[in-house]
């Protein structure tokens, strides 16, 4: 479970890091990564703050993973670490599940660039996500 674990941890942090960059001015995947109207229109447009706390959050799920994991010592038990890992859980739950509209397993709007890596990519990682904490918590490392 360490290797799977240790995986899904870096997985968040470059997620992180691929946020980081959006928000810095880069360009490459951001075209499918944001859910698109009928019209084919994206359904927001996310700015520089928005896309940082994104990426802070991510950083963090990473790091309450980790320390969830009992991949560090450091804060075994500790009440912060074992409710951030329910919380973390709980929205990559939630985001699998969908919006009823646009993303997730119950989305409506199909047949757009993001829908399809939306099916094959975004929800099912966030199943494994939420699987992931599921399992650290659980295991208690």
């Amino acid at each position: 479970m360490t290797v799977l674990f240790g995986i899904s941890v870096l997985i968040l942090a470059g997620i992180g890091g691929l946020h980081m960059y959006w928000a810095f001015g880069g360009r490459w995947g951001s075209r499918v990564v944001i859910p698109e109207t009928v019209l084919r229109q994206p359904s927001f447009i996310p700015g520089q703050t928005a896309t940082l706390a994104v990426a802070f959050l991510l950083f963090a799920a990473a790091a309450l993973l980790f320390l969830e994991a009992d991949l560090v010592k450091a804060f075994t038990g500790s009440f912060v670490v074992r409710w951030g890992s329910w919380v973390c859980a709980v929205v990559f739950g939630l985001r699998a599940i969908g919006d009823f509209r646009y993303f997730g397993l119950l989305k409506r709007i199909r047949g757009s660039r993001f829908a399809a890596f939306d099916s094959y990519l975004f929800t099912p990682l966030c199943l494994w996500l939420c699987f992931i904490f599921l399992m650290a918590i659980r295991t208690e490392g």
